[in-house]
């Protein structure tokens, strides 16, 4: 009854969770701009909303410029490395440290290729444990299961044709797949500059209206994807955002020549697969790069559903009286219920307080004594520093809280690294400085006790 009785209240409070557990992540976005990506290093919808974000950038992806030193560069940030075992984009036990991730345009599959299977790994946790992604052309290529082709039926002015399955319903080996369906490129549509029609409903019109009249003009194009209304490339649970228009005149000479018409085809899309999740945002074109307009905030509203659609925070386990709780683990024992925490990270633990408890204690331990972590208690909610009934954020690790009675029922209980890296600013982006070891995470133990 007790178990019953804690899950039905932490189901109950997870919507007003996520008004608050912003506070969980060391930055809002990541930008890839890796090797074999275009390498940006602005990125004007990110400064527009006021968004903390970090950029890897390598050289340009002219596979001829790829260097030993952009290799080892983008293995250490997205892969991992001695400081960092599993890269930046993850805490030490799998969970985002990032709300969002953007994939640039580029190359989809060289990209994919120079992560290798471990840093493809990586996206995937990142997207599977609540992390959003945004990608754009080749960004949405390799975020995608596989790019397909399409082949129009003769005499059908390309308006009817088959996809060619090329995967037998495998992920490619150098995607991410985390949209678990596949994309079709729009094949010799290149240097070109699209409208884009604002699907009716679409969740992008909660942040913009693109100036009333559901449009949005001259979207940058250069061979990008788009998914037909078929199981093969439309996942169930996806939503359809946009779709592409094309000059008619533009449009008639690419059917001449055997192509097919991109005018009404799905041009962006959204899926989450659960409340777990994070959401994953992609287009085939480029609007990231604009400045201002309706551009600007397509971007913007990419990024602002995606980040709204990160993953619920997890509760690590259930304290019971007087029992300590180490949370001691290292990433390579692939425990994360168990694993150190991260750089401003939260870990959310409950514990039932009965009706007659007395003396009621809660301890906080750690052997690391230059870092950082705060304490905050919360009745039938995740405790974040925002609205925690109680919060302990003495300097150190080590706390104490004592109360002589706790009202009884549920409570939740949050632990915090307020210790998080600097940055300085390098030719690929950034490196960290400072409390390194906190990359690693910071282990501790937690004990709740009281008297009966």
């Amino acid at each position: 009854m007790k178990k019953l009785f804690c899950a039905v209240v932490a189901a109950l409070t997870l919507v007003a969770a996520q008004d608050v557990c912003n506070a969980q992540y060391y930055k809002d976005l990541f930008q890839d701009s890796g090797i074999n990506l275009t390498s940006r290093q602005d990125l004007p919808a990110a400064r527009f909303l006021g968004l903390s974000y970090e950029t890897y950038y390598s050289a340009k992806h002219n596979p001829m410029e790829i260097s030993v030193k952009d290799t080892i560069e983008q293995t250490a940030i997205m892969v991992g490395s001695t400081i960092d075992e599993n890269g930046v984009l993850l805490y030490p036990d799998g969970a985002p440290r990032f709300k969002m991730i953007y994939v640039n345009g580029g190359r989809a599959t060289k990209h994919g290729f120079s992560l290798t299977e471990k840093g493809r790994q990586n996206i995937r946790t990142f997207v599977a444990n609540g992390g959003s992604l945004v990608g754009s052309c080749a960004g949405s290529f390799i975020s995608s299961a596989g790019n397909e082709s399409f082949k129009a039926e003769p005499g059908t002015q390309g308006k009817k044709g088959t996809i060619t399955h090329n995967y037998e319903g495998k992920v490619k080996t150098e995607y991410f797949g985390v949209y678990p369906a596949y994309t079709i490129s729009t094949d010799d549509l290149n240097q070109e500059y699209t409208g884009m029609k604002v699907e009716k409903n679409s969740p992008l019109l909660k942040y913009y209206n693109f100036g009333g009249d559901m449009y949005i003009d001259s979207v940058y194009h250069n061979g990008g994807s788009w998914i037909a209304e078929d199981p093969y490339t439309l996942a169930p649970g996806t939503e359809i955002l946009l779709r592409y228009d094309y000059v008619k005149e533009k449009e008639q000479a690419r059917i001449d020549r055997g192509s097919f018409p991109i005018t009404g085809k799905v041009s962006c899309w959204a899926y989450k697969k659960d409340g777990k999740t994070g959401r994953v945002v992609l287009i085939g074109s480029h609007p990231e790069g604009v400045t201002e307009g309706d551009r600007l905030e397509l971007t913007a509203a990419m990024f602002q559903y995606a980040m709204d659609g990160v993953g619920r925070p997890e509760i690590k386990g259930e304290l019971k009286n007087g029992e300590p709780r180490k949370m001691v683990k290292a990433t390579v024992e692939n425990d994360p219920a168990y694993t150190r925490i991260g750089d401003k990270q939260y870990h959310h633990f409950t514990v039932v307080i009965p009706k007659k408890a007395k003396n009621v204690k809660v301890t906080l331990e750690s052997p690391y004594k230059n870092d950082d972590l705060y304490l905050t208690l919360n009745k039938n909610d995740f405790a974040f520093l925002a609205n925690a009934r109680h919060h302990d954020i003495t300097l150190g690790c080590d706390k104490e809280m004592k109360f002589d009675t706790l009202e009884p029922g549920l409570w939740f209980i949050g632990v915090q690294c307020a210790t998080t890296v600097e940055t300085v600013k390098t030719d690929y982006g950034v490196a960290y400085t400072g409390h390194l070891e906190v990359l690693n995470g910071v282990p501790y133990t937690i004990t709740v006790s009281w008297d009966e």
